[in-house]
């Protein structure tokens, strides 16, 4: 059953984070520079509105040092400790060139790479905040970018050109780049083909939100033509494969592989068209080409064993496939959501996380209030 988090903001809430402390303290930032912290079971810890009240559109814990959280609002970069949200302990003035999108820290927390507006992807050395690299290559907006598990100078960004690149971090031009729009193009014509049908209109691919499975290899990309877009990098950081699936009616404005279920290729996914669904995509020809249960060259997640434990007989508890919910045509048929639920609300942000135990999802909507989903049968 769902539960609502509310009174901690007073508008629109963009993005939500959790930390992998021991606290497990959760992080909300909302239009108007409201940033709040809460607890495990939802309830508000400190709540801080910052300097010039510019939205609050990225906020990320540093996975080393749980009580850093690095918050973007404006053109700034700044440095909170959750558990005392008087003042920033830190800001990077000018961290973007323009409006920053999102943030995202290494493994390591030595790198925070920040999207801007412009295109530009920055990332800055930390602790200090110094720009030791500016990527440029995007066209339009990059909405969200992300780090490679297990290789810290790898990053992966996305944006309103329609564009994936993949980055490593000793040169300021991308290892590959990939045109979501071509590959839609060719998906659609094929489809057309086996259906004999005609062209259709469709939103164009605009990647909203990047993200990365724990064993570095798997990419996810949601899209406003409602897919989930699929990648798979092989030895030397090449492009081995990638495909889409139809997701959502509308378009898709996030997706987040989960690290703390069965195996690292479950992804919740979230759309305009208000709905969230939960995917496995172990058995996906991207993630297992040869029909194998897992990727090659795959590392196994870094979880403790009594929480794998547990999350596993939890996972068993999901609902099965609810069939072609989602899918349109070809192959995509037979494919479709362990678990699905409307949500009412367009999809601002998804946090997927373990709350006291319970594999969840937060969503953040265009409301003030958060809304959580256990990842069981409902």
């Amino acid at each position: 059953m769902a539960m609502r988090w509310s009174e901690g903001h007073s508008s629109s809430i963009l993005c939500v984070a959790a930390s992998s402390g021991s606290d497990g303290l959760l992080a909300s930032g909302s239009e108007g520079g409201e940033v709040t912290v809460w607890s495990q079971k939802g309830e508000i810890i400190s709540r801080l509105t910052l300097p010039g009240e510019d939205d609050v559109t990225s906020v990320v814990f540093s996975p080393t040092a749980p009580t850093k959280l690095y918050v973007s609002h404006g053109d700034v970069v700044g440095v909170l400790d959750p558990r005392n949200l008087q003042r920033p302990l830190e800001e990077f003035q000018g961290a973007g060139e323009e409006e920053i999108n999102a943030l995202a820290l290494n493994e390591t927390g030595a790198a925070l790479a920040v999207a801007d507006d412009s295109g530009a992807v920055r990332v800055l050395e930390l602790p200090g905040g110094k720009v030791c690299r500016t990527l440029r290559r995007h066209t339009n907006i990059c909405s969200s970018v992300a780090f490679r598990p297990h290789r810290p100078n790898n990053l992966v960004s996305v944006g309103l050109d329609m564009q994936v690149m993949l980055w490593g971090l000793q040169k300021t031009r991308p290892l590959w780049m990939l045109n979501l729009q071509d590959v839609a193009e060719e998906q659609d014509d094929q489809q057309q083909q086996q259906q004999q049908r005609p062209g259709q209109l469709f939103n164009p691919p605009l990647a909203h939100c990047v993200s990365v499975a724990s064993c570095g290899n798997i990419f996810g990309c949601a899209a406003e033509d409602g897919r989930v877009h699929l990648m798979r990098v092989g030895s030397g950081s090449k492009l081995e494969q990638q495909a889409a699936f139809k997701a959502h009616s509308q378009g898709a404005s996030q997706a987040h592989f989960l690290s703390f279920l069965s195996h690292p290729y479950w992804l919740v996914s979230g759309g305009n068209d208000s709905k969230v669904a939960l995917w496995d995509l172990s058995k996906h020809p991207v993630v297992a080409p040869e029909g194998k249960a897992t990727a090659p060259n795959c590392r196994k997640s870094k979880v403790k064993r009594k929480e794998k434990n547990h999350n596993k007989s939890k996972v068993s508890e999901t609902v099965e496939s609810e069939g072609g919910d989602g899918a349109e045509g070809g192959e995509e048929e037979k494919f479709g959501p362990k678990l699905s639920f409307n949500h009412g609300d367009k999809v601002n942000w998804l946090c997927p996380t373990v709350l006291e135990g319970e594999p969840s999802v937060i969503v953040a909507d265009q409301s003030s209030t958060l809304t959580v989903y256990p990842l069981t049968k409902q």
